[in-house]
């Protein structure tokens, strides 16, 4: 392959080293109680390790019962860099980590790519790291499957939603959903923020949610909006902040992990 997106974070957001960070990754695996039952989507945070690694890793454990099955993962992240409308896929044959490259699923590029609002945008992708961050959690917790890599922008959770509803359900497919929770409050403010959003999450009121509640509103209205149509629940999991993990606890970043069963 040619055609690959490298990593933009590595060394930053995650080790570098295939060791260390196969390593970091067992060790916050290794520290959930294990759940027999799998997830067919998940919502996890997108900061660096040390800071959300643990709050992921509690999503991403309860993977093991359909580790051989998925072939597919559907990664939807908010972009940070670049401002856009609609969802911007990548043209690139594979994206890489310092575990190994993950092959584009140009299959299910190809059912997704009529509707208007889905285009291609290879810069969207080039230094996001909301999509980055998991790959390493799904090699981890997965054998070999193929990615649907989607970086969204101004983009309303029902045009989402169809895009999700195709893949929702499918014995051999799994959806992310990457998205950190409030920033930079004092540490009562943001537990006090994200249990509300959280709440909001669980009874599935994605009106009521704004970009202040999470910087993945887009993608995670989109999954809720999913779930609302086909009488779905989405139960928190884990609910803690930067200040739980390796953070100041006067100005923190919140952290939820989700899962959809």
């Amino acid at each position: 392959m040619n055609n690959i997106r490298q990593p933009a974070v590595a060394g930053l957001f995650y080790p570098d080293k295939p060791d260390i960070l196969k390593s970091m990754i067992s060790d916050y695996l290794h520290q959930v109680a294990p759940v027999n039952e799998a997830p067919q989507a998940i919502i996890v945070p997108h900061a660096g390790y040390i800071y959300s690694g643990e709050i992921a890793a509690s999503a991403y454990a309860r993977l093991q019962s359909r580790r051989n099955s998925i072939k597919r993962v559907v990664v939807l992240g908010p972009s940070h860099k670049v401002s856009f409308a609609g969802l911007a896929l990548s043209h690139a044959e594979a994206f890489r980590t310092p575990i190994g490259d993950i092959p584009v699923d140009t299959e299910a590029i190809a059912s997704i790519i009529h509707f208007p609002f889905v285009g291609y945008s290879d810069q969207a992708h080039l230094y996001e790291h909301s999509l980055e961050v998991q790959l390493p959690f799904l090699q981890m917790t997965l054998d070999a499957f193929k990615l649907l890599p989607i970086v969204v922008g101004d983009c309303p959770a029902e045009q989402i939603e169809q895009v999700l509803e195709l893949f929702y359900g499918a014995d051999d497919t799994l959806i992310v959903i990457s998205s950190d929770l409030s920033h930079f409050h004092d540490y009562a403010t943001a537990q006090r923020l994200d249990k509300e959003t959280s709440e909001k999450i669980e009874h599935l009121d994605y009106q009521h949610l704004d970009y202040g509640s999470a910087c993945g509103l887009a993608p995670v209205s989109g999954l809720m909006a999913l779930a609302k149509k086909k009488s779905l629940q989405i139960a928190t999991i884990d609910l803690r902040n930067s200040g739980d993990t390796a953070g100041d606890k006067s100005r923190v970043v919140g952290y939820g992990a989700y899962v959809i069963n």
